[in-house]
Formats: C-alpha cells, structure tokens, sequence
C-alpha cells in the first residue's frame, strides 16, 4: 500500500476532528475553515519529464527492465518532497515545482551502483526515497537541474541473522513493520519504535540518524548499526566489520546522518535482541515539568532505565489526557501537572524487578504513581500523531513539530526559548498558539525536547510559519541545544547545521563529498552546502 499522497499513512485512518473540537480550535485559537479544498490526485499539472530520451534509456537498462522507470505523473506526485507540514500545504495546494523527473526502483545494490553512474554521467542528480517520511526537506534537493526519485522498495529482504552474535543485515527499503515481523518469526527484535514506525525504512533510520520511542532500553538506531554497505558514483564503500574497532575514525558514523548526501545505503547490519515475553507501561504524575524532569534524569543517570521513558509538560499533559470527543465539554477530565510514561519490556522477571526498582526513585522523586491506563492509552495511541496533525489541517489549524536536545543542565532554557520564540512569532491578534512539549529520548548527560505547536493558519501559512521556525532555530543554537535530535537537517536544517559545525566541518564534508561524488549528483544540497 501507498501512504496517501497528500497526508499521512493510511487513508483508511484518516478522521475528521469531532465538532467540539473544531469549536474549540475556533474559540482559542480563532481557527477558521479553509477557503478552498485541496487539490486532488488527478486534477494537479504535472509537466512533461525532462529527462532526455538517451537518459532514459540509459536507466532503463541499468535496471533492466523499462517498467522500473516511472515517469507518470502519480508516480511522481508520491514521491515529491515529504511530509512535513510545509510539504502537504504545498501539495495540497498542487505545488510541484519541484517534481521528480522519474521514479526509479532498483532492485540489487549493483543497479544502484549503475544508476548513480549514469546520473554522473548525464548531470542527472538522485534522491535516495525509502518511505518518504522526512519532515525537514530531506526528499526537495536544492538543484535547478532535474532529479529523480531513488525508490529502494524492491530491496526489502533480509539477507542473514547470526543468532551467536545477534545481528542482523537487512536491506533499506524494509520498513519498519517488515522488519519487525521477520525478526519477530526468528524470536528477536529491532526495539526500534519511531512515531514513524508504520511507513519508514530500515535505510531511512540510519540515513536519518533516527531515535525511537523506546531509546531508553534499546538505543537509538545509529547505536545499533554494526555495517553498513552504500554505493557512490564512485564505487560500493563498506563500513564496519566488528562490533567495535580502534582502526582509524569509524567511518559508519561519517553514512550515519548522510541523508544521502554521500551515498545510498544498500544494506544495514544491526544489532538486535531476544523478543520481550512482557510488556508493560505505566503513568507517573508529577507537579510540574520540571519535577518531572528531574525524575527523568535521576533514572537516566543512576538507574534503573526503563525501556520507555517520556514526559509531557503541563499544557501537553491536558491534551493528551482529554479524550478527543469530550474536549472542551462540561465533562471534560481536569488534569493537573504533567504525565510521565515509564514502560519496561523484557523477561517477566528482569521487567519486574527494574519496575520495582523505578517505582522506588520515581516516588522518591515526587511522583504519583496512576496505573497502567495511561501507558496503555499512550502505547495504543503512539503513532496516531500525525494522522492528527492532518485532520487539524483539514479543519483550517496550523499543526506542526520540531524538536532538538542539549545537557541536563541547559534543558530548561532551551525549553523555555523555543516556547518564547514560537509564541511570540505565531501570535496575532492577541491569540497565543498552543505550544507543547514532552521529553521523549534520555541520556546520562541529557535528553531531547519535541515540541508541537497548534494555531490559525492565516492567509498564507507557509509565510505563517516560516519567521517561527527561523525564531525557533535561532533561539536552539543560541540555547545550547542542537538543532535536530532525530528529526535530521535536509534543507530546512542546513543553514543552522552549518552555524553548528561551524566553517572547518563544513569544509570537511564538502571534501568528502567532492572525493566521492565529483558530479555533486547525490541529493544536493541536503545536509552539505552546494559549493
């Protein structure tokens, strides 16, 4: 199945927002309904490939069969830009300026190989496309000459397990579910659970450096990459061939985070785990995000960890608690303080014990301990967010997230900047937006924060949001904080990713990426300033 061209995932899932909460968006935030309905499938101007016939000859025989070469219009409305919000008020107002010239679907890493040497070869540049879930402009590349979409569904396998060393090699275009299921029949696990999970790719984990909800028991994905092979213009690169090695700097960490600016990954060797017999997830109150966050960080630093570890602050905590269809009604349930979710997974009796042993340091810390409903409410409901995010844009609500993270110690003032940055870009007429956060990924040393604002869209929401993401990415680095925990840089990221590594990384990977796409045909200018 697709994802649905114009939103997210499923559009089996899609749902309109109850009436009371449409009227409450009206009366806080003064949203009102959209003007004009989104354009449709088949009702949006799709210009002619550009593509050279010789071109396309040449990548038809690259792949060896003519129907891997797709240049109809569906194919590439799918496969134009991502999914952040900016990108569906793009296409849902027929926007495809920047279109793919073609869709290609390799199906062995030798034909990638081909491809990108054809592209060299005719100043074509290529797009690596997994599930097509960034939301920072990773699948836009900034190039005034035509590009194709790098479609990697055919490899979807996985090519071995060791049971001995627990690990696993598995092809990029894999998502996630697949991945999980194949594992799942071997009795293990990747315990890698993104809000993404549904439709991401094995390939766009490690390119994005993603981190998923479970990091606090399993890592975060570039922590479970033992290898990698990727393929350049200029030849298959291999990366990783022990668990650990004092040979040199550890290049698997240069193709980490790449977002296909050096290479398409072909293949990932990860480490992965006995499948849980027991899981378990339980909510915590406490009075305030800071509590809570205290909390959080006595557990991160001296134990015991839980395999999920999240805390929303207080206005996120109301949302989250209100069930959808009582919002804003006399009924509505009050919540006080902010929600934390600790969730243990493993054997019945490792789970126990860390559960014990939490529950101890978590009242210590302050908190109320409020059963298992709302871990169970939030794992049911864990990777329904963006699916909301699509029904508020429907209803004329401006929706949309960005996170970052930075030391224990700065978290505060991070928190507290980007909330003033937001608010105070976003609010007109004297209507504030509503601005949440939860902390969702913890380390000994810190932990990140993902923040999700809701308001009017305006008369034009793309100039609605572009000051507040500027304001909110100045106000990131000005803070300590980095300015992408998980989400990655694409274009959106590149020009605040650049101030961070400053001018001598910088050059650093432009040096990279000169030795090994002289052509500059991997996804310019995405991560690395075109030079």
């Amino acid at each position: 199945m697709d994802m649905l061209w114009s939103g997210w995932g499923d559009p089996d899932k899609a749902a309109p927002l109850p009436d009371s909460v449409i009227g409450l968006l009206r009366d806080l935030l003064g949203v009102t309904p959209r003007e004009n309905e989104p354009a449709q499938l088949d009702g949006i101007a799709v210009p002619q490939s550009p593509l050279a016939d010789d071109t396309l000859r040449a990548l038809a025989e690259c792949l060896g069969d003519g129907a891997y070469v797709r240049t109809d219009a569906e194919s590439r409305i799918r496969h134009t830009r991502g999914k952040s919000t900016p990108d569906l008020l793009r296409i849902r107002a027929g926007e495809v300026d920047d279109i793919p010239a073609a869709v290609l679907l390799p199906g062995s890493h030798d034909e990638v190989l081909a491809v990108l040497r054809v592209c060299a070869e005719h100043g074509v540049a290529a797009v690596p496309f997994g599930g097509g879930t960034s939301v920072v402009g990773g699948l836009a590349p900034q190039v005034k000459r035509c590009f194709v979409a790098l479609d990697l569904r055919r490899l979807d396998g996985l090519l071995a397990l060791d049971e001995v060393s627990r690990t696993a090699t598995l092809q990029p275009g894999l998502r996630a579910p697949q991945a999980e299921a194949l594992l799942n029949e071997r009795g293990f696990t990747l315990g890698h659970f993104p809000q993404s999970y549904e439709w991401a790719s094995i390939g766009g984990f490690a390119a994005a450096r993603s981190s998923g909800q479970a990091s606090a028991g399993y890592g975060r994905f570039d922590e479970m990459v033992l290898g990698l092979t990727v393929a350049t213009p200029e030849g298959t690169w291999e990366a990783g061939r022990a668990p650990r090695s004092a040979a040199g700097p550890d290049l698997r960490q240069l193709i980490l985070g790449s977002e296909g600016a050096l290479g398409v990954i072909t293949s990932v060797t990860v480490r992965i785990r006995p499948l849980p017999t027991t899981r378990i997830y339980e909510g915590w109150r406490f009075a305030s995000f800071e509590a809570g966050a205290a909390a959080l960080r006595t557990l991160a630093q001296d134990g015991p960890q839980p395999t999920v570890l999240r805390l929303s602050d207080e206005t996120e905590t109301f949302i989250g608690l209100a069930q959808p269809d009582k919002i804003g009604s006399s009924d509505a349930p009050a919540a006080a303080g902010c929600m934390a979710i600790a969730g243990f997974e493993g054997t019945a009796e490792d789970t126990a014990d860390r559960r014990a042993r939490a529950r101890k340091v978590l009242l210590g810390c302050g908190g109320e301990y409020v059963g298992e409903e709302p871990g169970d409410r939030w794992a049911h409901g864990r990777y329904n967010a963006p699916y909301l995010r699509d029904a508020l844009l429907d209803a004329g609500a401006f929706a949309e997230t960005l996170e970052t993270a930075g030391f224990w110690s700065a978290l505060p003032a991070l928190y507290d900047a980007v909330r003033q940055a937001l608010t105070a870009t976003l609010t007109e007429g004297g209507t504030p937006p509503l601005v949440m956060c939860h902390i969702s990924h913890v380390y000994e040393n810190g932990a990140s924060l993902y923040f999700t604002v809701v308001s009017a869209q305006g008369d034009d929401p793309l100039a609605h949001w572009a000051p507040a993401k500027r304001a909110a990415n100045d106000a990131i680095l000005a803070s300590g904080g980095t300015i992408s925990h998980h989400h990655g840089v694409g274009t959106d990221h590149r020009d605040w990713y650049t101030e961070e590594i400053g001018p001598v990384g910088v050059r650093i990977l432009q040096a990279v990426k000169a030795e090994i796409d002289p052509a500059g045909v991997l996804n310019p200018g995405v991560l690395i300033p075109v030079r």
